[in-house]
This record gives structure tokens, sequence and C-alpha cells, in this order.
């Protein structure tokens, strides 16, 4: 076919303006309109310009399409009036190009025409093309899967969004964003270069959006659900569930995670809790949709019955001990019975059957499962996460949106959840086969139909492009190469390899291949795949017997579009930094993974000075990436370079504050600086708009121990954020006590011994600062009495006092045993409170720790025995001064003495010292026991 007939032609600029409208018309489009329509695809593609067909590829398909698109938009300086409608209808032909594209890769059906012999001149269709198109795609050193369908389509879009020409409106911008993400999407790793244009196309938007009339809100809901996609799939999960609730908000959506009575398997006896959602959508009369979905696509509306929907097949579980769905427990007024308070529930939600719930709107289907996607995203392979992550698919699944898209992808976010767990992981390898095979036969037509193994459906039990295409963008839907990709991943974490082999080799993924047989401990195989695609043989000529030849001859010229990953990935099999540095050089300075590679090569060799320079040249292409910020200010750390390891492990938080190494690893950093530098050499080293916690004050630049608040702030954040690490909370106990901020001290000093009493007992306890901490309750003004309340302590009165009071009563005081330090301190709060007989009790008890054994022999020296002798001294004190006071405590508080015969014991105490300590009858201390003994006789 040289070229296609007008007829053909004009079908093909049909279909891209008409099957995907929300009319099924164009009436109101003139012959004129319609035939410039066709005139402009054309030129764009590189047909025709006035009689003259290229006579060669003179020059490179994609260069001809912006020379020609330049041409185009060259009118503006001719004839404004008939620009405008040319610069609407390119527009237009971009947005119809990416649903074609999206249409033929992520959703189906078919695409009723060759996208090659209608938008490819006849000399550029050649495996020549093909290659360029897709080497082209590459950014920053990273390739893009080499076997993409139907790519014309792509890049027709991708140079129509890439004029500045276009970019004149709101609905070019989230065009743009689409485009860019969709390329994204191709490549085999994500890039900081096409995230930034992202996310400057939707914050240009977001203005215009956020004040529109209210007719508009579906417009900003659609927004926020795309760019909440966006946001997971570049990790930003915070930034996701904030977007998830605007959304919510806007829509009026109420649901609820909560517990309802139940049976789950088919022998169960009794109801237990089980996870459901209930939710229900706002009602509304109005279904009208976004006026930039409108220009693209219709879809049912959200009340459309799920029974007259069509919708992908979903498999049972025929599990013979679960239950295909959970049987709740219901009562009088047959509504399930929760396990906590009503109450608490919204009101829409009280009266909710969960084995009957309402159908959702599309919108707020979307919600739930963005929301377990970001749950997941938090904690992907902790089994509380899938168990919390499960109702929501199932939720959509029962009674969501009957969209077919929707439903798909609910499919397959509870397929990913079901194979981790042994009673449901067939039907989710295969619901995960099914929905493969699926979209194969739904992209590719007639030819697929022998890899699918369920009967394949009949066009009126299936979905027209319309409706799959209508929330698309809103869901990341997987396409056709990283659905397969994730089937085979499935297969080698269930001993599948065979399976798993078969699949990457079919999609022609290497390094995956390669990766795969590393996996099960069979790297020569794996490192010979990959070197085959990177080498020659060591002898060309002779014949070539690929059981033992090793591919280390020269290296292939011209290398696959993928070299700097393969690289990379021979280099972590050997341990050799040539193959980074090779794979860095090859991607002309522009493939971060090498650096990062390279960087963890030497910092797991101790070469810190290296691993650095290597971190850095990887955060100048991938800005973003906070695990390579946290590894540089780690390097920093060992280097002993205090600020610039603030300046990296600041940068890590600000890029994900929920790690709490990194915050830790700040503080550190703040910490290990000098303590006399007067600031810091690009401010405080804490992130922007940090809030610092209530007990911590802002720091002041005039204030001596700024750096310790900061430095506190972040070890507080950190021990949030990880609150069994007993030494991050050792960490914010030390920093505490030296500034000091004492409500800190207390809640330290409760988890270090939560976290470690069990295990090392009172050793867990600092007493020094316990001591502090005590002392400051016994002595601050704050604690003394008033006129209105003559007590010292009063436990009704809320503060310090009392959470004090009640770490050393729960906590403390029961683990003590060896510790003398510790009674003292128990001791000094009990006399403060007015407890004289838990004083005394206290004392006793500090001095018969003292004096069990070990410091009678005067071979060891005196030291132990001046101990001993001081804390005999002071336990006579201690009887002479609570001895003779009224007991305060029990039921006969205020009718006997604390110890009636105190002078007995005491004398008692001093006797039993003096009596064991011969050999230092001439030191000082004996001396002061005898006057003391002697003082108590009566």
């Amino acid at each position: 076919m040289d070229a296609p007939s007008d007829s053909e032609y004009e079908g093909f600029i049909d279909y891209l303006f008409h099957q995907n409208s929300s009319t099924d018309g164009d009436a109101e489009t003139s012959n004129a309109e319609i035939q410039t329509r066709y005139r402009m695809g054309r030129v764009i593609c590189g047909y025709k310009i006035g009689e003259k067909e290229p006579s060669s590829a003179q020059v490179p398909w994609i260069q001809l399409v912006r020379d020609r698109l330049d041409i185009l938009l060259l009118l503006e300086l001719v004839d404004s009036t008939s620009f405008s409608a040319i610069r609407a209808s390119i527009e237009t032909l971009g947005i119809k190009a990416l649903l074609a594209f999206m249409q033929s890769n992520v959703t189906g059906p078919p695409l009723p025409f060759s996208v090659e012999e209608l938008v490819l001149p006849k000399y550029y269709r050649n495996d020549a093309t093909r290659r360029h198109n897709v080497k082209s795609l590459a950014v920053d050193g990273v390739a893009a899967y080499p076997l993409i369908p139907d790519l014309p389509l792509f890049w027709l879009s991708k140079i129509i969004f890439d004029h500045p020409g276009i970019l004149t409106s709101t609905s070019a911008l989230e065009h743009k964003a689409r485009v860019d993400f969709m390329h994204q999407r191709l490549l085999n790793e994500p890039v900081s270069s096409l995230e930034s244009s992202i996310y400057t196309s939707l914050e240009s938007g977001e203005e215009q959006l956020k004040d529109a009339a209210p007719q508009y809100t579906k417009n900003y809901i659609e927004f926020l659900l795309e760019r909440a996609t966006i946001h997971l799939y570049y990790g930003h999960d915070t930034k996701a569930r904030a977007d998830l609730e605007r959304a919510r908000e806007l829509s009026g959506f109420d649901f609820v995670l909560t517990g309802l009575l139940g049976k789950r398997t088919k022998f169960q006896d009794r109801d237990l809790s089980q996870l459901v959602v209930l939710a229900r959508s706002k009602p509304s009369d109005d279904h009208t949709t976004s006026t930039a979905h409108v220009e693209s696509v219709k879809t049912a509306t959200p009340d459309e019955t799920t029974e007259n929907a069509a919708k992908p097949k979903t498999l049972d579980l025929n599990d013979d001990t679960l239950l295909e769905s959970i049987a709740y427990n219901k009562g009088a007024n047959n509504l399930p019975k929760p396990i906590e308070d009503e109450s608490a529930l919204p009101e829409s939600l009280k009266s909710l059957d969960p084995s009957a719930q309402p159908q959702l709107s599309p919108h707020d289907s979307i919600i739930l499962l963005l929301l377990a996607s970001s749950i997941t995203n938090q904690s992907p392979a902790d089994g509380l996460t899938r168990e919390e992550t499960l109702p929501y698919a199932t939720r959509v699944l029962e009674g969501g949106s009957s969209n077919w898209q929707i439903y798909t992808q609910a499919l397959l976010v509870r397929s990913r959840i079901e194979g981790y767990r042994a009673r449901t992981v067939e039907r989710g390898v295969l619901q995960l086969q099914a929905l493969v095979d699926q979209i194969i036969a739904d992209t590719q037509g007639k030819a697929s139909e022998s890899a699918t193994f369920l009967p394949r459906l009949k066009e009126s039990e299936s979905a027209s492009a319309v409706e799959r295409l209508f929330y698309v963008h809103m869901l990341c839907s997987p396409t056709r190469w990283e659905l397969e990709a994730e089937l085979a991943a499935r297969w080698v974490s269930l001993g599948g390899l065979r399976t798993a082999l078969e699949i990457y080799e079919r999609l022609q993924m290497w390094a995956e291949v390669a990766l795969c047989w590393a996996g099960v401990d069979q790297e020569d195989k794996g490192r010979k795949i990959i070197r085959k695609l990177l080498f020659h043989p060591i002898n060309p000529a002779a014949k070539i017997n690929e059981d033992f030849e090793m591919w280390e001859g020269e290296e292939r010229s011209p290398l696959p579009a993928d070299a700097a990953r393969l690289f990379c990935i021979l280099g972590d099999m050997d341990a050799e930094p040539a193959f980074y540095e090779r794979a860095w050089e090859i991607s002309e300075g522009r493939y971060s993974r090498a650096q990062r590679s390279l960087g963890r090569h030497y910092f797991a060799r101790k070469q810190y000075d290296k691993a650095a320079t290597a971190y850095k040249l990887s955060l100048r292409i991938q800005r973003n990436d906070q695990t390579t910020c946290f590894a540089l200010g780690c390097c920093y750390l060992e280097l002993a370079k205090w600020d610039f390891a603030a300046d990296a492990f600041s940068r890590a938080v600000k890029l994900d504050d929920t790690d709490a190494e990194s915050w830790s690893n700040l503080a550190t950093a703040i910490l290990k600086r000098k303590a006399d530098s007067n600031h810091w050499p690009q401010g405080s080293p804490l992130p922007e708009n940090t809030s610092l916690d209530d007990h911590i004050p802002d720091s002041d630049p005039e204030d001596p121990n700024r750096y310790k608040r900061d430095a506190l702030h972040a070890f507080a954040r950190a021990a949030s954020l990880k609150r069994d690490s007993w030494k991050i909370w050792e960490n914010v106990l030390l920093v505490a006590a030296s500034l000091p901020s004492y409500p800190h001290v207390v809640t330290a000093l409760t988890r270090i011994i939560d976290l470690r009493g069990p295990s090392i007992g009172d050793a867990c306890i600092d007493a020094d600062i316990l001591a502090r901490l005590v002392h400051h309750v016994t002595t601050s003004s704050s604690s003394s009495s008033s006129d209105n309340d003559p007590q010292p302590y009063n436990p009704t009165r809320p503060g310090l006092d009392r959470l004090v009071v009640q770490l050393v009563d729960t906590k403390v005081s029961p683990l003590i045993s060896h510790n003398p330090a510790l009674y003292h301190s128990v001791a000094t709060l009990a006399r403060w409170r007015n407890r004289p007989a838990s004083a005394l009790l206290a004392e006793e008890k500090a001095w018969r720790t003292l004096t069990r054994s070990g410091w009678a022999d005067p071979a060891d020296g005196d030291t132990q025995w001046k101990v001993v002798a001081q804390a005999t001294l002071e336990l006579v004190d201690a009887y002479e001064s609570l001895g003779p006071m009224r007991d305060t405590e029990g039921a006969e508080a205020g009718e006997k003495l604390v110890a009636k015969d105190w002078r007995g014991k005491a004398r008692s105490a001093v006797r039993s010292v003096l009596g064991r300590a011969e050999g230092f009858e001439e030191t000082e201390e004996w001396g002061r026991l005898r006057d003391r003994l002697d003082g108590l006789k009566v």
C-alpha cells in the first residue's frame, strides 16, 4: 500500500474525531471544516504539501511531523481567524490520538484500521523508523519498551502537546500532563525531568479549577483523581491521600472502614469481627460530566444498574473452606450488628446493609481503588495492610461502579492482594491470567483467541471504547506488556519459573529474563543473556556453541536501546564498577541509576568520598530521589561533614517526611556540628513549614541551644514514625534532657521501659536523667503549694507533675531490682507527695541493694566501702526524719507512725555494716558510723 486513499484517510480521521466523542455525529460541523481536518491530518503526518509526495525519508518521521506542525501554526501570522479553528482541530487531533493509542495498548477494543498504513507515509513504513520512534522515547538514559504497538499515534499526540503554540489553555496543559505521564509509563524507570514537566502542567491549571463555578466541581474532582494517580506512581503517597480526601469532600462521598460481626469460613460456629467498607455516594440527579471528558468520550451515568452493564469476567473463589463473600450476622432489624458504637458511623451509613450496598458513582469507586493503592504503597509487604486493603476492592466489585474499566481495575487490585494468601492465591493468579487474556484479546483482536483459557466475550457482552476510555486517565490502568510482566513476576513468586520465562521471552524483556535466572541462584545463565546483548563472541568467525560461549568479545555497535540498564545489571552481577561507568558514558551522563549503583558499590567498600561523588551526580539527574539523598547523607556522616549531611537529610525528609531513619540521621548531623557554630550555612536544616512540637519552642537565632531544639524535633519525629526503635527513643531522651524538655523526657523514658524493660530490667532506665526529672518536679515553682492548693502534689491537677508520678508508679518502681539510685529517686518523689512510709521503704531497698555483697574486702580498696558507709548514714537520717511521722497511706492513715521502732532499725543497720567491715576500723567512715551508733542510744 503506497498511500491511503482519500476515503480510507477520511475514515481514519472520522474515527479519531467521532468514535471517542460525546456525540454520535458531527452535524454541527460544516463540510469545509471536515475537509480542513482531513487535509490538516495528512499534512501533519507528512503525506502531501501541494502536489508533491516526499521522494524519500530524508528526515526522521518525528522531525517531519514537527516541521509540518510548525508550518501549520505559522498561519497565525497570515490569517488569525482560520488559525483559531486550525489550532482547535490540531489540539483535538492530539487528544484523540492519545486516546486511540491507549485503546490500542491499555483498554481495547482493537482499532479498526492499520495505524502504520494510515499515519506513516510509504517511505517511513520500515524497521528503521520503528526503531527510531522507540529510541526517541528514551529520557535521561532510560529506554522504553521496544515492542510498543501503534506508537505513531502516541508521537502525534506528544509532538502536538509539546508545541508551545498549542499550550495556550488550561485544557491543553491538562492534556500535556496526560501525554507526559503516558510517556513516563512507556519507560522502564521513573525519570525526574518528565515528573517535573507533569507537575508544572498540573500546577498551571489548578487555580482555575479551584475557583470555578459549582457546576464545574466535577472538573476539579477529576483533576484531583488524576493527580492522585500521578502521586501514587511517583511514590508521593501523602500527597495522594490529601487529594483523595479533597475529592471525597467535593463529591459528598461517605465511606468508612469498620468492623462487623460475621462468618468468613464455611465451618465457623460463631461470628467474628470482619473488616468491611460501608460506602454511599451522594444522591444527585446531575449526571453531567466535566468539559475535559466531554471533549473525549462518554460513558454510562453513575446510576446505571449493574445488571445491565457489561463487565469483565470475575472468577469465583471455589474454596473448600472460605465463603465466596462474608456472611454477616443480622439482628432483629435485618441489619448487621456493628462491633463498635454505631454513633461513630456517618448518618448516611448507619442503615446500610453491607451485603446489599447501593451502587457507587464512578468517581467514588475510583477514590476507593486509589485509596487501596496508597495503603499498599506505604506498607506493601505487611499482612495487616493487605487485610485492610481488600475491603476497598471488594466494595467496588460488590456494588461499585459498573464501568468496564473501573471494574477491571478493581479485579486487578483484588488479584494483587489475594496473591499472598494460601487460600486465595489460586484465584488471585487465575484472575490475573484472565485479565491478561482479556486485554490481549481486546487489543490484538482475533489473532490472540487461542491465548485465552476463558471463552472470549461476545461483542454484546463487552463494552465499547467510549466506556472503557472515559475514566482511563484517573485509573492508571497498566499497559498490555506491563500486565503480562506482572503475571510473569507472580509466576516467579509461585515457583513457576518456566512459565515466567516464556512470558518474558515473548515480550523480549531480556533484562527481566536475566534477573529471573539470577533470582533462582543461576546467575551464570542470566549473565550470559546480558553479555550476549552487549558483546560479540570471543571468535565471531567460529561457529558459536551457546552452551560454552561466554560472550566476552568486543562491544556491539550499535548497542541496544536499554544498554545502560543492561550494563548496570551486569555490574550488579559481577560487582564491577567499570560497567556502571560504561552505562553512565553511553547515556551521555543522563542515566542516574548508573551513579546510584556506583555509589552503593563504593559505600559497601567504605570508599565514602567516591560514593558521595557518585550520589551527587545521580541527584543532578534524579533530583527527587529520596533514597539517594539519604545515602548521600550517610556518606557525609561517615566523612564527618556535618553541614553537608544535614543538608542531604533535610532534602530527604522534604521528599518523604515519613522516613524515620532520615529524621534520625538529620538530628544526628545537627548534633555532631561544633557547638560553637553560630549559624547554619543555609539557615535551619529542618524543612520549611515544619511545625515543631508544642513542647519544643521555635529556634531563636540568639538561642545557644537552637541546634539542640532542631535535633530534638527531628528525633521526636523519627520516634513517632518508628515507635518500636529504642535507639531512637534513647536519642530523644538524651537530647531532651540536655535542653531540658521534660515532657519529652517522660515520653522517652516510658517508651524505653516498654521496649527494653522486659529484656534487661532496670538497666534500661537512665538513673541520672530520672533523678534530674524528679528534682525538677519536686523543686520547681509550678509544683509548689499555693493558698488555694496547700498540698505540694494534687493528683487531680493535670501537668508534668502527674505524668512523672504515673511514670514512677507504673513503670519505674515495678522494674527496679539492682539500681539504688532509682530507689533514691522514688524516695524523693514519695517525700514530695507526703508519703513518708513509701519514701522510707524505698530508702531501705536502696541500702539493701548496696550492702548485699562485694564491698567488705579491703584488698579491693576502700571505694565501695565509702559508698556503703555513706548510704548507711543516709538511711539513718531517713529513719530519723521519716520514722516518727504519721503514716498517710492505707486504711490506717494518720493513726500510726511510719516506724515506731525506727531507732532500733537504724542501730541494726549500722551494726550490720560495722560487723562486716573488718579491715576498715581506722578509716574516717568507721568513726562516723560509730559516732552515729552511739547517738542512737536512748
